[in-house]
């Protein structure tokens, strides 16, 4: 494909690292040392220029693309971007925004704004919090096919009951499969003698009641329910987000915004919220408030210095388990050298979801793990491909490639792969796979 991509922020990085190796990819971007950077760095073309504008845009060969991809962190810059690349062609245009104002109302007309696919990324970033927090030690969750399957890593803490034991002895839950581990920075794929270790990162793949099942083994605490304290810090859009969708699930946070309009606002939005108006970094409001009794704390203020503090606080005061919101790539590891629980990236979960869009419609689904080492995909097999009829144990001996099929879905009915499954064509397959070896295995499909 001939991909155009506006924008060479992270996200805009990420997307260009994932795809330079298979399709013909051109970068855009205001300023020419950033774009001079990028060409060097993953050999794509690139264009120093206004990505609003028809000169720019004719010039990147919008009107040949099949696809543009406009994510800068300027929501109407994007919308401008892909409006003006509609009238230069028929492209697929992917545009990013943080305002969820502009999804809704192109949830009202996909037309809107001559954008074929927009990605919220203070949403997802919402999504993402959710479903972190609703099972013990899992560290990334995605839904599949659906949701019918579940992709979830875990962290494998010390005190775990699945620390030691073998792959087959830890899997002992319907409808689940053990897809891979990562290791001192190395990617496992997972066997039956292969020997669970305190500090691995297990990925499973199964239905989301046997992903639940294996959540509350792997960690002994409870699932939240309407019982548990969850505090979210911080009236952001991605607070007010993780809040909302946290009612949804019958479950009542409280919330700490300093702005008192912001407060009020809040307050006015979110029934079941109980919504605090302090400086969430004062350690004696935290103590009165009792967020030390916390089961769950969200750091979600607009400052990645603030979300350590708050996060390195909460932890000191005896938090259970720390979520923060953490706005720069470079800053994640530093997060969890320092024991908070899981850091989410807005960025990193904005390129993982656009970048399932650019495998020609064979990847209906992806989700990308530890820095790009694996990926899940989910594949809809067609009838010529060249998987289909034969049991998976034999393509596992003959394709050359890391890979393990974690689940498969037929008529929208969860079968779990074994090694003589026959793969029928219509098949949705959910596949852990090295991140190399990902073209190469979607093009089979």
């Amino acid at each position: 494909m001939h991909v155009v991509i506006i924008g060479a922020g992270e996200v805009g990085t990420a997307i260009a690292a994932n795809l330079a190796s298979d399709h013909e990819v051109v970068v855009v971007d205001i300023d020419p040392n950033t774009a001079e950077r990028l060409k060097f760095e993953f050999d794509v073309l690139t264009l120093a220029g206004d990505g609003t504008t028809t000169a720019t845009l004719e010039a990147a060969d919008v009107p040949n693309s099949d696809m543009v991809i406009a994510c800068t962190d300027d929501d109407r810059t994007n919308l401008v971007a892909c409006g003006t690349a509609k009238t230069l062609g028929d492209a697929f245009t992917i545009a990013r925004t943080k305002n969820t104002e502009y999804l809704r109302t192109w949830e009202r007309d996909e037309t809107a704004y001559g954008v074929d696919f927009m990605v919220c990324t203070d949403l997802l970033t919402a999504e993402n919090i959710v479903r972190v927090i609703g099972l013990p030690a899992a560290i990334d969750v995605d839904p599949f096919a659906g949701g019918i399957v579940q992709m979830v890593e875990f962290e494998v803490g010390s005190e775990s009951p699945v620390a030691g034991q073998t792959v087959a002895e830890a899997d002992r839950f319907e409808s689940l499969t053990f897809a891979g581990l990562f290791r001192d920075g190395e990617m496992i794929l997972a066997a039956g003698d292969t020997v669970i270790e305190a500090g691995d990162r297990a990925v499973v793949i199964g239905s989301p009641e046997s992903v639940q099942a294996f959540a509350m083994d792997i960690a002994p605490e409870t699932t939240p329910d309407s019982a548990d304290e969850i505090v979210v810090v911080g009236g952001s859009e991605i607070g007010y987000q993780s809040a909302r969708l946290l009612e949804e699930r019958g479950l009542k946070p409280r919330l700490i915004e300093e702005d008192g309009d912001r407060a009020r606002w809040l307050a006015e939005k979110l029934p079941n919220t109980v919504v605090m108006e302090h400086d969430a970094t004062d350690t004696e409001f935290l103590s009165r408030e009792h967020v030390d009794e916390a089961d769950i704390v969200v750091a979600a203020l607009e400052s990645d210095e603030k979300n350590l503090l708050v996060s390195v606080l909460a932890k000191r005061l005896g938090v259970d388990r720390v979520v923060a919101v953490v706005d720069s790539s470079d800053y994640v590891t530093v997060f969890e050298e320092i024991g908070i629980d899981v850091a989410v990236n807005p960025r990193t979960v904005t390129a993982e979801e656009i970048t399932r869009f650019t495998f020609e419609s064979t990847a209906e689904n992806i989700a990308v793990l530890e820095n790009d080492q694996a990926e899940v995909l989910e594949l809809e097999l067609a009838a010529d491909c060249a998987l289909v009829g034969r049991p998976i144990s034999e393509l596992v001996e003959e394709i050359d490639a890391k890979f393990v099929v974690g689940a498969i879905t037929r008529d929208r009915e969860l079968v779990t792969p074994r090694g003589d499954t026959v793969l029928r064509p219509g098949d949705h397959i959910v596949v852990f796979v090295e991140s190399a070896f990902v073209s190469e295995l979607a093009s089979m499909a």
